[in-house]
């Protein structure tokens, strides 16, 4: 018996993956959360961080904000923000990285506001090193 499901990623203009994986690791709000074939049904939210999918190798991607749902072994990831980490350069993550840090200097954010820079700076700096 297989121990695979499926795992679809959705951008507001097209879809961004869509295969078998055994495990898949998401950014919650309330943690990192493993989902494996026969998780029980959810649906949550997701903070700044990175997903990974695992299969016969390993994908990576850089998420910072959407919407998950598990049920019947499909994993569906909505979001507007993802960032396959093979095809995130350099200069790019230097670039977001200071624009993170830019906001966080602001002392008009609300805790909210802060919690999400943070997880986005802590990632950004996770993919530069």
């Amino acid at each position: 018996m297989s121990d695979k499901f499926i795992v679809e990623i959705i951008s507001p203009d097209k879809s961004i993956l869509k295969s078998e994986a055994t495990e898949v690791t998401i950014p919650s709000y309330e943690g990192q959360m493993g989902i494996l074939k026969d998780h029980i049904p959810i649906i949550t939210f997701l903070r700044p961080g990175f997903i990974l999918i695992k299969n016969q190798d390993e994908k990576k991607y850089y998420v910072e904000e959407g919407t998950v749902e598990f049920s019947n072994n499909n994993l569906l990831i909505l979001t507007s923000t993802v960032k396959d980490l093979n095809k995130f350069d350099k200069v790019s993550i230097a670039n977001f990285l200071e624009a993170v840090e830019k906001k966080l200097e602001d002392r008009n954010l609300t805790d909210k506001e802060q919690y999400i820079e943070s997880y986005k700076k802590d990632a950004l700096k996770e993919i530069n090193q």
